[in-house]
């Protein structure tokens, strides 16, 4: 690729922050409060603080230490676990950033229906359908263009979607009253809301949510101009972030109560900006929830495309996906993963609380390729093949690849069995895909412990949907 068409910093950084400041964020009063305490929101943000600090340290010294795995998730997952593995990794990923998209469209539509009252009600009626639809498009036509042009408007949004979210933080700063703060700190006057660690393990995939995208430089650092600055913009990218979500998720408790902030409607920071400065308050939220959702959607369509792409070249996707257009853009592969999430939008129509459900589907699926990378670094320090020289030393590699797997083991736990094996049924629907790659690239299969892994999918997949369709676990 010529040095022109590559990413500096700026924007490694901006599609960092970015994808992972999405729509999301402006919900997030709501969304932490809804089954916690004050007091179990701190919990929750330190355990997923420590362990998003252990991910993205992972994400920076595989960087460093691998150099030529330019394609991140993919690359060190078959690096580390063979090609089956990468697969899987790829494959969960992908449908990760397609759920995720349409999280984002349904996001979109319920905003855009603040401004226009009973056209996108619920973001997910007719119009809502269509809307998204259209949005889907306009994104595949701009990355279509060029990652580099892609990337230059990512910049300009990731800047306009900080000022709202800067103006609320300082207005509630103003009306941050400590002893409301302090009030039932523990929930302990709201009994339906359970033990701490009940609390606690409710918030968990949202605070999950909140970050996935933290990879974002790491899997375009084939597009990089350094790969050094693909570990600084992660690192920076998840301090700044997680500055911002923690002022976003506590500072409304000292205006308002648990009971109060959970029957917000959402985006929940725009009814509480109004509450506090008048109807315009609302109107720069929702105008905020808007650019950030596009330019968030913006981000994850550069990123989407980017692994199954990879993963063609290598054998392991079909090969059609390798295929680029005159732009150097992963031409197929956008095409294709549009028309996907396009068909997941009409899946959408006949969901009642779409936004919940693809959250709760996108966080879990993200759960497996983070898993694969912390405990690629984990193995890489235990065989004894870390790089030496490298500015972070092997003991704390190691620890950070340890640290990172537990944490990404806890959240799999905290996820819940129905969405567990909601992941290994969409695991599973990639195993024929696989097959006919590897035979396109006229390679072997399966080893004999990937044929039993793939095998053990199967049958987990199977059991499943007979669980799903028999009632006995319910989403």
């Amino acid at each position: 690729m010529e040095e022109n068409k590559k990413l500096g910093f700026a924007a490694l950084a901006a599609i960092v922050v970015s994808a992972m400041i999405g729509g999301g964020i402006f919900s997030l009063p709501q969304n932490m409060s809804q089954s916690a305490s004050v007091g179990a929101v701190i919990i929750a943000w330190v355990i997923t603080g420590i362990g998003i600090y252990f991910l993205a340290n992972t994400f920076r010294i595989l960087s460093d230490a691998c150099p030529d795995a330019t394609t991140g998730i993919y690359a060190y997952a078959r690096i580390g676990f063979g090609k089956f593995a990468g697969f899987q990794m790829a494959w969960a990923y992908w449908l990760c950033n397609i759920f995720g998209n349409v999280a984002y469209a349904v996001l979109l539509m319920d905003a855009l229906n603040y401004f226009f009252p009973g056209v996108f009600t619920g973001g997910n009626n007719l119009w809502s359908i269509i809307g998204g639809s259209a949005v889907i498009w306009l994104m595949n036509w701009a990355v279509l263009r060029g990652v580099k042009q892609a990337a230059f408007l990512n910049i300009a949004g990731t800047i306009c979607k900080l000022v709202p979210i800067f103006l609320f933080i300082l207005v509630m700063l103003f009306c941050f009253h400590w002893d409301h703060f302090t009030l039932d700190f523990w929930g302990e006057n709201t009994p339906k809301l359970g033990g701490i660690m009940t609390q606690v393990k409710s918030t968990m995939l949202v605070t999950l949510w909140a970050f996935i995208g933290i990879e974002g430089a790491v899997v375009i650092s084939g597009r990089a101009k350094s790969q050094r600055d693909v570990g600084m913009a992660t690192v920076l990218g998840f301090l700044g972030c997680l500055a911002i979500y923690v002022l976003l998720s506590l500072l409304p408790f000292g205006r308002m109560s648990q009971a109060e902030l959970a029957n917000l409607s959402n985006p929940s920071t725009a009814p509480i900006l109004a509450g506090i400065v008048g109807r315009w308050g609302g109107w720069i939220m929702n105008l905020g929830v808007i650019i950030a959702l596009m330019t968030s959607w913006l981000a994850f369509t550069i990123m989407i495309a980017q692994i199954p792409y990879a993963a063609a070249k290598d054998g392991t996707f079909p090969k059609v996906f390798a295929r680029e257009n005159s732009h150097e853009s992963p031409s197929v592969a956008l095409w294709v993963t549009s028309a996907v999430m396009q068909l997941t939008m009409i899946f959408v129509y006949f969901e009642n609380d779409a936004w919940n459900t693809m959250l709760s589907v996108t966080s879990v699926m993200i759960l497996p390729p983070y898993f694969a990378c912390t405990a690629f670094l984990w193995k890489l320090c235990a065989e004894k093949k870390y790089p030496a020289g490298l500015p972070v030393k092997p003991g704390f590699a190691f620890f950070c690849g340890v640290a990172g797997t537990f944490y990404t083991l806890w959240m799999i736990y905290a996820a819940g069995v129905q969405y567990l094996l909601m992941a290994f049924v969409f695991l599973a629907l990639g195993i024929p895909f696989y097959i006919r790659a590897r035979r396109e690239a006229q390679g072997e299969v399966f080893s004999p412990k990937e044929k039993c892994a793939a095998w053990i999918i199967a049958a987990i997949a199977v059991l499943a949907v007979i669980l799903f369709a028999t009632g006995v676990v319910k989403l």
